[in-house]
């Protein structure tokens, strides 16, 4: 058995003396792990990095095998990480929580997609965290965890000072409709329902409501245990240097 097709690569451990296995979010096969030969090599380890973009060729003689894999680079955008902590810690916390939360072999193209996208922006370091942000509300929804912030949950469409986040249903609540709960609800700002910039006391409030809804939906349903570090080492940084 055999396909073809493009990813990003999530992760590379050594196999053996000469040989890595790799961890590749493909566009049409989804996570799919195998045997790059001579993958540690001089002329291989550039190419093999977190991040990178590829152009895989698997194969295996019964599809339940781990495989092998030939590659060949379709992009270096990630290497850009490597020149700026803050990038590379984001780099390190799409990666890691791509691995976290997708099974094995089940496509998620539109995910795919995004994540390309955001990898794309290492280069734009005052623009990647609130384009972060919006990567993990989008990988909230594709999971099936995703916020509803239309309308506010208590008065409707007609309200339209939308201010909290229920941390139970993942909707959103006028500063009107919260009343006596807001001290129960997250703060919501304005980043997350509308296109443009943030600072970074808005940046703190957004990541506070994806990593609650990440560490408490997310990750106790699809994984059983904690988030992966690299997501709150980068969100650290994040509010460092704001």
């Amino acid at each position: 058995m055999d396909w073809r097709d493009q990813g990003i690569l999530l992760s590379v451990r050594p196999h053996g003396e000469t040989s890595a296995i790799i961890d590749v979010l493909t566009r049409s096969h989804g996570r799919h792990a195998g045997v790059v030969r001579g993958g540690v090599s001089r002329r291989m380890t550039p190419i093999l990095q977190p991040g990178a973009e590829l152009d895989v060729t698997w194969r295996a003689r019964l599809e339940a095998h781990i495989g092998s894999f030939t590659v060949e680079p379709l992009s270096t955008s990630a290497a850009l990480a490597m020149e700026d902590r803050l990038m590379l810690a984001g780099l390190n916390a799409v990666t890691s929580l791509l691995r976290f939360s997708l099974p094995e072999r089940e496509a998620h193209p539109a995910l795919y997609e995004k994540s390309r996208a955001l990898l794309d922006m290492l280069d734009r370091p005052e623009h990647w965290p609130l384009a972060y942000l919006h990567w993990e509300l989008a990988l909230l929804e594709e999971l099936g965890f995703g916020l509803d912030l239309r309308e506010c949950a208590v008065l409707g469409r007609g309200a339209n000072d939308l201010s909290y986040v229920s941390p139970k249903s993942g909707r959103a609540v006028s500063r009107k409709g919260a009343g006596e709960w807001a001290d129960k609800l997250l703060p919501l700002p304005r980043c997350l329902i509308e296109i443009g910039a943030a600072d970074a006391g808005e940046l703190a409030k957004g990541f506070a409501i994806t990593g609650h809804f990440l560490a408490h939906h997310m990750a106790p349903e699809i994984a059983g245990k904690p988030l992966p570090d690299a997501r709150q080492r980068f969100v650290g940084l994040v509010a460092r240097r704001g």
